[in-house]
């Protein structure tokens, strides 16, 4: 039998759609089955508390471009930014969709996750953005994934953010590089650092889309409205074209009620802007990362590959 464990303290929802944590403590929610994190592989979990139908099967294109880019933005680290990027882009690609991914992170973990060694590259996004000559057809590189290529990056990107603060214009500089681009893919989706420094807003003030990952637990839950915050910071500011795609549920264990009670709360929060698509915890995912290909070629019967299938079909639906 499991034992109880100290509680987080209850999360509520205010009128306005942003979440705020409360300050009293509420009793540890039961763990219902098991106590792990182990992955749940097999089972596809629908969201909870609302009917889906999902998205319909998208059809083909005609023609490519110009891009929508959708920037995948949370301040907090390990919520499925970069898992996200990879899968969802290789989805959008199944269906037909041109796709180029954008690794903006120094740590460079998308590109990583597609096979490619960061170290070793001699030309990445840092050099597109800091040296004049430098076109964004001279660094995307093709990925393992037909119809999906990669802007890559390394820890070279970490000065880019020192050296831009003194740049005209500096919050525009991504939106600069990818102007060339625009018209030979689809979508573009942006890995973004998980800070709300320089280079996320430069992701935020050229995306057309933010979708936010969001791990169904307290403290990933807490740092939503300072993300809301600052979307709408750069919409008054820099893009007034910037909206809310969606809320991805990421790592997601139904065997758990505070899993099921943080998504809850995000439903209630944000109703119709939450993905019907929810991502399971499951062992796959790191394999993945590993085998440097998305799930849906690693895997293409798992649930985690099925889920970002749906996304794709929603994102392309919004």
């Amino acid at each position: 039998m499991d034992t109880p464990r100290t509680a987080e303290p209850p999360v509520a929802v205010g009128g306005s759609g942003l979440v705020t944590a409360m300050t009293a403590a509420g009793p540890e929610p039961e763990v219902e089955g098991y106590a792990d994190d182990t992955g749940i592989d097999d089972v596809v979990v629908p969201a909870i508390g609302r009917h889906h139908t999902g998205a319909p099967e998208p059809a083909p294109l005609t023609q490519h471009g110009p891009a929508r880019i959708i920037a995948i933005a949370n301040q907090k680290g390990g919520v499925g930014k970069t898992t996200s990027t990879i899968n969802l882009g290789a989805a959008l690609a199944e269906y037909g969709r041109k796709v180029l991914l954008v690794d903006f992170d120094p740590q460079g973990a998308l590109s990583v996750g597609l096979g490619v060694q960061p170290h070793q590259l001699d030309t990445t996004i840092y050099n597109l953005l800091m040296e004049r000559g430098v076109e964004a057809e001279d660094v995307i590189q093709p990925t393992k994934v037909d119809g999906m290529d990669l802007l890559p990056s390394n820890i070279d990107l970490s000065a880019a953010e020192v050296q831009l603060v003194n740049e005209v214009g500096r919050e525009q500089s991504l939106g600069r590089a990818l102007k060339s681009v625009l018209d030979d893919y689809d979508v573009i989706l942006i890995d973004c650092q998980p800070s709300l420094g320089l280079l996320t807003i430069n992701a935020l003030a050229c995306a057309d889309k933010v979708l936010i990952p969001l791990a169904c637990e307290f403290f990933s839950l807490r740092g939503v409205a300072l993300l809301m915050d600052t979307i709408d910071k750069v919409k008054e500011r820099l893009n007034p074209d910037l909206e809310l795609i969606g809320i991805l549920a990421t790592m997601f264990d139904a065997r758990t009620l505070h899993t099921r009670e943080v998504h809850q709360r995000v439903l209630e929060a944000f109703g119709d802007k939450v993905f019907d698509a929810v991502i399971n915890r499951t062992i796959r995912f790191p394999e993945t990362t590993v085998a440097g290909e998305p799930i849906t070629t690693w895997a293409p019967t798992s649930s985690g590959a099925l889920a970002y299938r749906m996304l794709a079909r929603e994102v392309i639906a919004r």
